[in-house]
């Protein structure tokens, strides 16, 4: 076009060179768009946010369990995925006080659950930035009927988070989804006589620092992580450390549990170093766990570190969330439809730890589980509805019960050589039914639609 307009006069010349120049940098500007308020998870549509993925959170938590209030700092690492004029965050209910976006003031506003930010300038596509977020306030935990209690959960000395499936939001500025899988680092100051339990392993070991009665602590989590799956422990512990499958055992129990929670340092050495040898390396870099009087009524595979809600008197229960750390927690779920893929195979693990310790087979469990009558045969376990998520018997149970009749069908030869090749195919990531369906089939050469589609996604009682 220039070469066509070069005859014209020197002021229409100008005209259409002041156009030219203009033109591109609307253009630019154009392309710089929002990011989503939500990634379209078919039972969360509104967690998660489009248009950055997260590489690193470092949280700075300072808690008064007497007053309830939490001051912090999220500083936020991203890397932004198309040109972005602005983004969004999931947070609920604590004040924001300020926002910065690579150093510099960032205009923010709240609506519902997310926190709306604009900075100074367009984010490009590639590029990486970073946010900082200073907030305070008593968080709240969410309260749903179908789904129970999670969020920052108050305790009687302190208090302990929990995020599945959307309660991360309750106490840091989050991306929360869990195909944004990134790295953690905290900082927690609470009063002198408190212990701070998280997610990795502690930073600068044996190093705390006491001001003016409070003690700060740093802890780590060196491997992607879901945000659901993050953790801060908060109270009076009983601390004990050691090492199972090669990388340290961090556990620890309420002082008021003593009696039912002395076993579980040793359990979880035994479920860790025993999944090692069924389902492969061990995917993080610490294992271990935690047993607080909560009172939410169920056990959280919270990554690395599961939390128990009171008395540890199963030692089922412990290889159920250890068994998490490969499958929910380093293969996690793309969608929360695919929870089966969570639950399924955790239940199977116990199923599994029975038979090779001298208990029921896991086709004798399968037997007695089949004979049953109930509604969850009319539930599809490949997806079951956001109610229905956490149902024991349709998701859990059935899940296992799939797997199971996988192994009939393929043999045991290609089960167990199936069940590491899942968790190393996926390490640290994020997967699909279709992607385990696929590998299962590779690996056996034979077609197994007709099975996962009538133990997945039939509401009836598969035929055997």
């Amino acid at each position: 076009m220039g070469r066509m307009l070069r005859r014209r006069t020197p002021l229409a010349a100008l005209a259409v060179a002041g156009l030219t120049l203009l033109t591109p940098a609307a253009a630019h500007a154009e392309a710089y768009t929002p990011g989503s308020a939500g990634l379209g998870d078919p039972y969360f549509p509104h967690a998660g946010n489009g248009g950055y993925d997260v590489d690193h959170y470092d949280l700075n938590l300072r808690f008064n369990p007497k007053t309830d209030v939490l001051k912090a700092t999220a500083t936020i690492a991203a890397t932004a995925t198309k040109n972005l004029s602005r983004f969004n965050l999931d947070f609920s209910g604590l004040n924001v006080r300020k926002v910065e976006v690579d150093g510099k003031k960032a205009k923010f506003r709240r609506k519902g659950q997310e926190l709306t930010i604009t900075a100074a300038h367009g984010l490009a596509e590639g590029g990486k930035f970073t946010v900082k977020i200073e907030y305070d306030g008593k968080p709240k935990p969410v309260n749903d009927p179908e789904l129970g209690v999670t969020g920052w959960i108050h305790t009687k000395d302190g208090a302990t988070a929990l995020g599945e499936p959307d309660g991360a939001r309750t106490w840091f500025p989050v991306n929360d989804n869990p195909k944004d899988k990134a790295t953690f680092a905290y900082t927690v100051s609470v009063p002198v006589g408190l212990t701070v339990l998280a997610n990795g392993e502690p930073r600068n070991v044996g190093i705390v620092r006491v001001r003016n009665g409070w003690s700060s602590v740093k802890w780590e989590m060196r491997e992607p992580m879901a945000p659901y799956l993050a953790m801060v422990a908060i109270g009076k512990f009983k601390v004990s450390q050691g090492v199972a499958a090669g990388v340290p055992n961090i556990t620890a129990y309420d002082p008021v549990l003593a009696k039912t929670s002395k076993h579980l340092h040793k359990t979880t050495a035994k479920a860790t170093e025993w999944g090692a040898k069924y389902f492969g390396p061990y995917p993080f870099s610490s294992t271990g766990g935690i047993a607080d009087k909560v009172d939410v009524g169920y056990a959280l595979e919270t990554q690395g570190r599961p939390v128990y809600d009171g008395d540890v008197t199963d030692d089922l229960l412990i290889v159920h969330e250890i068994a998490h750390q490969w499958f929910g927690n380093s293969v996690g779920p793309q969608t929360w439809k695919d929870i089966w893929l969570n639950e399924g195979f955790a239940t199977y693990a116990e199923w599994l730890y029975e038979e090779t310790h001298n208990g029921p087979t896991a086709q004798q469990t399968f037997a007695k589980l089949y004979k049953n009558k109930g509604a969850f045969w009319n539930l599809k376990t490949g997806n079951p509805g956001r109610n229905g998520m956490f149902d024991w018997e349709a998701v859990y149970q059935r899940g296992a019960m799939t797997l199971q009749a996988l192994r009939q069908k393929i043999g045991d030869d290609t089960f167990f050589e199936l069940l590491p090749a899942w968790a190393e195919k996926h390490r640290h990531s994020t997967a699909t039914t279709r992607n385990f369906i696929d590998l299962a089939e590779e690996l056996s050469g034979q077609d197994l639609d007709p099975l996962f589609n009538a133990w997945l996604y039939k509401a009836a009682k598969p035929k055997l």
